[in-house]
C-alpha cells in the first residue's frame, strides 16, 4: 500500500494530520487511505470557489462541453484502474464496477450534450398597453456553489451526476464524498483538473460527519445536492438554511406480478434486480407481490435462479453478489432478516453470512410492519406475497413511505394504466423492474424518497435560476 492520498481544495492538493483507512469489504484489508480535511480546508474550499464562480459562470458553452467531452475520454482512458479502485474500496464485482464506469462516462457525455441546450426563452409583453414594445428575455444563469454529498454504493457515477451537471451550467463543486469509498471520487476530481475546469472551482474533499455538517449549514453555498440515507437527508434539508436542496434517497423498491406475464422472464429480471451490487442500491427490489394463481409457479422459477448466482471474490468475473460495504451493514440486514423470522415470516433461501457476504435472501409469510418491507433493508434480500385483486397489490405496494420507482408487470393496458394512475412513486415501469435506470432520464421519488431530479437535464434545472432581462424598444 502506498501512502494516504490527499484531497483536494480548490485545485490544490493538500494533507492534515488526519488519515482515514480504505478496507477491501471482502477481506477487511487496508487497500488505501486518506488524508481527511479540516475546518480551515473546507472554509478555504467554500471562499475560493465563491471567487471561482466569477470564473466557471462566464465559461461559453463551447468550452463547458469540450471540457466534459474530455472528462469522458479521460474516464474511458483510465477505466481499469477505475475498475480496481471500485472493486477495492467498495466490494463491487468486476461486472458491476465495469458496468459503472461506462455508466459514468455516459453521464458525463450527456452532461456535455445539454451544455449546448441551456438556452432561453421569448416572452411576448404586450397583451396590456404598457407591454408594448418591450420584449422579455428569460435565461438560466448557474446558481452558484454547488455541494454534493455521495454516498458509497456507486462511488463513480452518482459524484458524475453532481459533476457532469455542475460543469455543464458553469457552478464550482464542492464534493464530498463517501468516507468509506473516497478514492474513486478524488480521482475523478484529478481527471476534471486535467480536463480543463478552473481548478479553484474544484474541490473533493473526505472529512468527517462534523465538519461536512459545517458545509451544508454554509451560507455561502448556493445548492446542496445530496444523495443518501432518508434520515440523514431530511436532517441536512432542515439544517440547510435558506439554500436550494435537491435530495436523492432512499426506497424499497415494490414490484406487482400479475398472472398475464411471462412469469419465468420476470423471476429472471426480478433476481438480478433484487441481488446486483449485493442489493445495495436504493431501487433495488425489496417487495415482491404475485397474483396467487401463478404464485408457486413464479417462486419455483425465483428460487431456481437464485441458486444459480455466484457469491464470493468480486475480484473473480464469474462472481455474481459480493460483500457488503462493512460489518455494520451486514449486521443490521441480517438483524432484519432474524426479526421478521421470529414474527413469523417464512426462509425460503439464503439467510446466512460469511464475513461481509449475505447469501442471497428470499422470505415470505411477512407482514407490512415487518422491517424488511417497511424500511430500506440494502441488501440482498427479497420478500414476496401473493394477492387476490390488482387492486389490492397497488394498496399494498403503496403502503409504504417510500415512493422512488415502482414496476407491474402485465399485460393488459388497463391494468397498466391504473397502476400509473393510482401507484405514488416518481416512476412507474411497465413490465420492467424498477431497478431499471438510464442515466439521462429523470430520477427521483416522492414522500420520503426525496425531493428534486436527478439525470443531466434535470439536474441543470435544479443548479440554475432564471433571469429575466426585459428590454423597452421604444
Amino acid at each position: 500500500m502506498k501512502g494516504p492520498e490527499k484531497f483536494l481544495i480548490a485545485g490544490e492538493w493538500r494533507t492534515s494530520d488526519e488519515i482515514s483507512n480504505i478496507h477491501f469489504p471482502y477481506t477487511d484489508e487496508v487497500i488505501g487511505s486518506v488524508y481527511r480535511a479540516t475546518i480551515r480546508d473546507v472554509h478555504d474550499a467554500v471562499r475560493k470557489a465563491r471567487e471561482a464562480f466569477n470564473l466557471t459562470k462566464k465559461l461559453t458553452t463551447g468550452m463547458r462541453y469540450e471540457i466534459l467531452v474530455k472528462l469522458a475520454d479521460l474516464i474511458e482512458k483510465n477505466r481499469e484502474i477505475l475498475r480496481e479502485v471500485l472493486i477495492l474500496e467498495g466490494g463491487k464485482t468486476w461486472n458491476v464496477a465495469n458496468t459503472e464506469v461506462t455508466r459514468s462516462i455516459d453521464t458525463i457525455r450527456v452532461s456535455a450534450e445539454e451544455a449546448t441546450r441551456l438556452g432561453g426563452e421569448i416572452i411576448l409583453l404586450d397583451r396590456v398597453q404598457s407591454g408594448v414594445n418591450h420584449t422579455g428575455f428569460l435565461l438560466r444563469v448557474p446558481i452558484g456553489i454547488v455541494l454534493a454529498i455521495s454516498p458509497f454504493n456507486y462511488p463513480l457515477n452518482l459524484p458524475c451526476h453532481k459533476i457532469g451537471p455542475a460543469v455543464a451550467s458553469g457552478n464550482p463543486i464542492i464534493l464530498k464524498p463517501s468516507s468509506v469509498t473516497p478514492l474513486s471520487a478524488l480521482i475523478l476530481g484529478s481527471l476534471l483538473l486535467e480536463a480543463g475546469y478552473p481548478p479553484e472551482g474544484v474541490s473533493v474533499i473526505p472529512c468527517s460527519t462534523d465538519i461536512a455538517l459545517s458545509l451544508v449549514k454554509d451560507p455561502d453555498i448556493d445548492l446542496l445536492s445530496f444523495t443518501g440515507s432518508p434520515d440523514t437527508g431530511w436532517y441536512l434539508h432542515s439544517v440547510a438554511g435558506r439554500k436550494r436542496v435537491s435530495l436523492e434517497l432512499g426506497g424499497n423498491a415494490g414490484v406487482i406480478v400479475h398472472s398475464d406475464t411471462r412469469i419465468k422472464d420476470c423471476a429472471e429480471k426480478i433476481v438480478a434486480a433484487g441481488f446486483s451490487n449485493a442489493g445495495q442500491s436504493c431501487i433495488s427490489v425489496q417487495r415482491v407481490f404475485v397474483e396467487k394463481d401463478v404464485y408457486n409457479e413464479f417462486l419455483e422459477h425465483l428460487l431456481a435462479k437464485t441458486k444459480l448466482l455466484t457469491t464470493g471474490d468480486p475480484r473473480k468475473p464469474i462472481t455474481d453478489i459480493g460483500p457488503l460495504i462493512n460489518e455494520d451493514a451486514v449486521l443490521l440486514v441480517m438483524e432484519k432478516v432474524n426479526e421478521a423470522l421470529r414474527e413469523g415470516a417464512s426462509l425460503l433461501t439464503g439467510g446466512e453470512r460469511d464475513g461481509c457476504l449475505v447469501f442471497p435472501t428470499i422470505l415470505t409469510g411477512t407482514k407490512p410492519h415487518m422491517r424488511v418491507n417497511s424500511e430500506e433493508i440494502f441488501g440482498p434480500v427479497i420478500t414476496v406475497e401473493p394477492y387476490d385483486s390488482f387492486e389490492e397489490a397497488i394498496d399494498r405496494l403503496n403502503n409504504s413511505k417510500f415512493g422512488l420507482q415502482a414496476g407491474v408487470f402485465t399485460q393488459d393496458i388497463r391494468r397498466a394504466n391504473m397502476a400509473a394512475a393510482s401507484i405514488n412513486a416518481g416512476c412507474i415501469l411497465i413490465n420492467e423492474v424498477p431497478t431499471y435506470r438510464i442515466d439521462s432520464m429523470p430520477y427521483g421519488g416522492v414522500k420520503c424518497s426525496g425531493t428534486g431530479r436527478e439525470g443531466p437535464k434535470y439536474a441543470i434545472q435544479e443548479m440554475t435560476e432564471y433571469k429575466l432581462l426585459i428590454l423597452n424598444q421604444e
